[in-house]
């Protein structure tokens, strides 16, 4: 995959939405350029067979007058205009997909650019696509490994944000985004941040998680006892879209203590149980306060994150039925904090959290 890039990175918030640019040329080495006094020299390079991409030279003191939607709506044919995203560290690569329900990109590519060596390197890539059913836009996402999740919640913090730059959206927005969970509503704030996302309504029976493990709780599966690598896990199973399989304790432990865990041992044996038909995220939580979370992740299809948000939702949610919190929580994740709350009123799962742009890039397809 020869790859011919420009970059260009938000240096602060008073510089955000200026560009300043990276010219990347063809070559047969990555050379990364860096310094503390913003002058840009040679770190390393690093010998690729299939990614062809060198950066030449950046100047941070007088940034490109570009405004970052006018740089994504450029139209070059075979290049992929993007954005990189993150949320609390969850990354992402945002391509503008308005004119097509057709992804821009196949899985097989999504997973080369999504290799932290060998590609732009992300947890997914991200969709922004027409609307059908009624909604203003829909999402798609491909995972790192290419399968397609239902729905992601940094991912659709991201996706509003990224909505709000290309369409040059100003003051206080929300929109309706069809997903394969669903329709999910986000807000963006007078200053360009997203405020929450109304995530919908929790799915509890067993059989729509999915979930064979049998209900024991109004057809739900509620502190459940399943063994895994030879331990015996209690968990209770959330789907906000997409599979939950939350944990908070032990036959042996009732609360585990998510900073001792060998997350990508044990992560890969919850995905692919054979309880879990469309595998599962799994959440191991610790309770710190009946208001406060601290859980580690692992994501179907992208294994340990910094933060998912559908993830810190459904922790909220099993944290309440199994009563050990409140149903408004901070939750910590190891990328930073979301504040979750499941509303006794109608139902829904509210999520509040940030989503920053990283940079801005073009890859010849």
């Amino acid at each position: 995959m020869a790859i011919a890039a420009t970059i260009s990175i938000p240096l602060s918030s008073s510089t955000r939405r200026s560009l300043t640019s990276v010219s990347l040329l063809r070559s047969s080495s990555i050379s990364l350029y860096t310094s503390p006094s913003n002058s840009l020299i040679p770190q390393h390079s690093l010998k690729y067979p299939n990614s062809r991409i060198i950066a030449s030279s950046m100047s941070v003191e007088t940034p490109v007058k570009t405004s970052s939607s006018s740089f994504l709506d450029r139209k070059e044919s075979g290049f992929l205009h993007f954005a990189k995203y993150h949320g609390l560290g969850n990354d992402f690569i945002l391509i503008d997909n308005r004119d097509s329900l057709e992804p821009r990109i196949s899985a097989e590519k999504a997973v080369q650019l999504c290799h932290r060596n060998f590609g732009v390197g992300a947890d997914g890539v991200i969709f922004v696509m027409p609307g059908t059913n009624g909604a203003d836009y829909t999402m798609r996402i491909f995972n790192s490994d290419g399968s397609e999740p239902e729905m992601c919640g940094n991912g659709i913090r991201c996706f509003a944000k990224f909505v709000a730059q290309i369409e040059n959206l100003h003051g206080r927005h929300s929109f309706n985004v069809h997903t394969g969970a669903g329709l999910i509503v986000p807000e963006i704030l007078e200053d360009g941040n997203v405020c929450s996302v109304d995530m919908g309504e929790p799915i509890l029976k067993a059989s729509d998680v999915p979930t064979k493990l049998p209900a024991n709780k109004d057809h739900s599966v509620v502190k459940s006892e399943l063994e895994v690598d030879g331990a015996i896990w209690n968990v209770t199973c959330v789907s906000m879209g997409n599979p939950h399989c939350v944990t908070f304790s032990t036959k042996e432990s009732e609360n585990i203590l998510v900073d001792d865990l060998k997350l990508a041992e044990i992560g890969p044996k919850f995905e692919h149980h054979e309880v879990f038909p469309a595998r599962t995220n799994t959440e191991f939580v610790q309770v710190l306060s009946n208001c406060h979370l601290k859980m580690r992740v692992w994501e179907r299809g992208a294994g340990a994150t910094l933060a998912c948000g559908t993830g810190a939702c459904a922790t909220v949610v099993a944290a309440v039925l199994e009563g050990r919190a409140e149903r408004n929580c901070t939750v910590d994740l190891p990328g930073g904090p979301l504040q979750i709350e499941w509303s006794e009123e109608n139902n829904h799962v509210y999520m509040s959290g940030p989503a920053e742009v990283v940079y801005y890039g073009s890859l010849a397809l």
